[in-house]
């Protein structure tokens, strides 16, 4: 089967580009498929993650003022497609025209969409203007629209269902990208807090370090480390210097091993304001690491059973972030026990389920099309 993936970039740091590296690779060398992948203005040849060799690789460049670059899309993409002439067309991509491609492309073959983002990433900031909010809602339906021409509309949790008024909706999560033999895995002995992901407004890291503050007066042995990519104009380290607890954190830029830091970690917290699935949030549990999460839409609530294999707080709950980790400092026991059980519950995500799971579905669009 000839399969393309319609991306932006595959050369970054983030949890589409992982999922991405795992998922195509397996379904190239485990499955036999002929997988291509097509990238918009990816200058980067080098990829962060690993990626089958197997894989053949496809750059669309485009220039121009916005009526030229979509035009130029357009059409390099169409010359594309007829090119490969694919089986089947993955669209992985967020932004509002990733759900319009069926409409440009014309439907040439069964098309699915994988939405990796809640809705909510629309939301830049906390507090919006009324005409951010009509533009919002405005993208909102062109989105809903645009998705009634996927043969398979596939969301990563069954919170993200609700954001959706569409017919052809699935839920198919995320694949784990490791889980260590027992012998690797963290002892929990370490006094480190840690979390991933880039600096922005939805990993909520302000959040994090108001409830660090709290956790530091009481435990000023632990660390926080945080890792992901860099923005000053998060301001985070002005943040920490303000609130008097730059000593107790630490800001890393993205780490290819991250799995020697979820080994090294005692407990992983994650205070997104949103999330499409939570991937880190299966890779700390991965190495039995337990994890205290904001109950934020959507992710962390299909992934973590409160107070068994981790730490559920209400969203916002700044005290409440603080006291979900403070207790698990306090109490190595129940750390330990809850480490445990989330090591046991993620492998619902192995890869060889997951990936199965999309032969499936694929092969499927496949038959229904040959039946046609």
């Amino acid at each position: 089967m000839k399969l393309l993936y319609i991306v932006n970039r595959i050369d970054g740091p983030g949890g589409l580009e992982r999922v991405l590296s795992i998922k195509a690779s397996m379904l190239a060398d485990r499955y036999k498929y002929d997988v291509h992948v097509v990238t918009l203005n990816q200058d980067e040849k080098t990829l962060f993650y690993d990626f089958s060799p197997k894989l053949t690789y496809h750059n669309i460049t485009v220039t121009g003022n916005p009526l030229t670059y979509i035009y130029r899309y357009i059409f390099k993409l169409r010359r594309l497609v007829k090119k490969i002439h694919p089986d089947v067309i993955a669209v992985c991509d967020d932004g509002l025209k990733g759900l319009l491609v069926p409409i440009v492309l014309g439907k040439p073959c069964p098309m699915i969409y994988e939405r990796h983002v809640s809705k909510n990433a629309e939301i830049k900031q906390g507090k919006q203007s009324v005409l951010d909010k009509i533009i919002t809602l405005l993208k909102y339906k062109i989105m809903d629209f645009g998705g009634k021409f996927y043969d398979h509309f596939i969301v990563l949790t069954k919170g993200n269902l609700n954001e959706w008024n569409l017919k052809n909706l699935k839920v198919i999560p995320n694949p784990l990208s490791f889980y260590p033999e027992e012998h690797d895995i963290s002892t929990l002995s370490n006094k480190k807090v840690l979390a991933v992901g880039k600096q922005s407004y939805q990993k909520g890291y302000d959040r994090l370090l108001q409830s660090w503050k709290l956790v530091a007066q009481k435990f000023p042995d632990w660390t926080l480390n945080i890792y992901g990519t860099i923005s000053e104009k998060e301001g985070l380290t002005d943040l920490a210097n303000k609130l008097e607890i730059k000593s107790s954190v630490n800001f890393y830029p993205p780490e290819k091993n991250i799995a020697e830091k979820y080994k090294e970690a005692s407990i992983y917290v994650m205070s997104s304001r949103y999330e499409g699935f939570g991937m880190v949030l299966t890779e700390a549990m991965a190495y039995g690491v337990p994890c205290v999460s904001f109950d934020c839409h959507y992710g962390p609530s299909d992934i973590i059973s409160d107070q068994e294999n981790g730490l559920l707080i209400e969203n916002h709950d700044i005290e409440g972030l603080a006291n979900g980790i403070n207790s698990l400092i306090e109490n190595k026991e129940n750390r330990i026990l809850m480490g445990k059980r989330a090591r046991k519950d993620v492998q619902r995500y192995l890869p060889e389920k997951i990936v199965s799971d999309w032969n499936d579905l694929f092969k499927n669009m496949m038959t229904k099309n040959y039946q046609r």
